[in-house]
């Protein structure tokens, strides 16, 4: 009977231990699924951090190309500003110069009018455009400049009766208004 009391307490022990394996087992499982979505949440967090620099990035990108469009097409604007006294003056010395003077004068004409054509070849090679209005035309106040109203007879209000200056465009951007005056005749 002693044999039977040791093998009991043998199988007693034997399932003890199986016990404890289990558990340990179990706890193994469970430690590795908490260790798996550990690394699934910080794998989907660096995803994340990824996509929002990859993001970034590509913005700094467009907006530094923005920039430098910006910088080559206007980054002259100053200088082309100041340039247009002189197309503005020589412009005032060809309408000045009579019959008269241009016989007398030729060759000096010749040499301003080739001046003023190199000039406006530089302006269309930069961009500039000129913003010509006429006498009879609506006025625009994106590109004109209202320096006096009158009321002129046979015009409409907001018509242009006289152009004082050209206006000037660089690609879109305005770099100076046409001076012009406009007819503030009332409707009758």
């Amino acid at each position: 009977m002693a044999e039977p009391k040791e093998h009991e307490f043998l199988d007693d022990i034997e399932n003890i231990e199986a016990e404890e394996l289990a558990a340990e087992m179990e706890d193994q499982e469970l430690s590795e699924a908490q260790i798996i979505e550990e690394l699934t949440a910080e794998r989907d967090a660096f995803k994340d951090r990824f996509m929002r620099a990859l993001a970034d990035a590509e913005n700094a990108r467009k907006r530094s190309e923005k920039d430098r469009r910006e910088a080559e097409n206007y980054g002259g604007s100053k200088l082309a500003r100041d340039m247009l006294p002189v197309y503005d003056n020589m412009k005032r010395a060809l309408e000045a110069a009579s019959d008269e003077a241009r016989e007398q004068s030729a060759a000096l004409l010749e040499g301003v009018e080739l001046t003023m054509r190199e000039l406006l070849n530089v302006f269309k090679k930069h961009g500039i455009e000129i913003i010509a209005p006429e006498v009879g035309d609506k006025f625009d106040p994106q590109h004109h400049q209202a320096m006096f109203e009158a009321p002129v007879p046979g015009t409409k209000a907001g018509e242009i009766i006289q152009v004082a200056a050209e206006g000037f465009l660089l690609h879109d951007r305005l770099l100076r208004p046409a001076q012009v005056g406009v007819s503030s005749m009332v409707a009758s």
